[in-house]
């Protein structure tokens, strides 16, 4: 395995382990989720400059434009739960709870 390649899977089991162990509040783990996405989007950027097709060439570009889809509804949750709620703590969220 080449530097490169261990600093890229480092980077997101980081963000893995993140999500996985400090589960506390709703922000760590939204911002454990974009490390994740964008250790992917860093490693598939030099993927495609490898293989020097045009097919795969608008995906890290997708990869990016999903992944700031995804933290604007992440964002507003975020938001909403702290109105309702009073706080970002996940022990506080009751799925049977309205």
């Amino acid at each position: 395995m080449t530097p490169i390649h261990f600093a890229f899977s480092s980077a997101f089991l980081l963000g893995l382990s993140g999500l996985a162990f400090h589960r506390t509040h709703l922000l760590s783990a939204l911002l454990c989720l974009e490390g994740m996405m964008l250790s992917l989007f860093i490693a598939l950027a030099p993927w495609t400059l490898q293989l020097d097709s045009s097919s795969f060439s608008a995906s890290p570009m997708l990869l990016l434009a999903l992944s700031a889809c995804e933290a604007g509804p992440g964002l507003a949750l975020l938001v909403a739960t702290a109105r309702t709620h009073g706080s970002d703590h996940l022990q506080s969220l009751n799925l049977l709870q309205c």
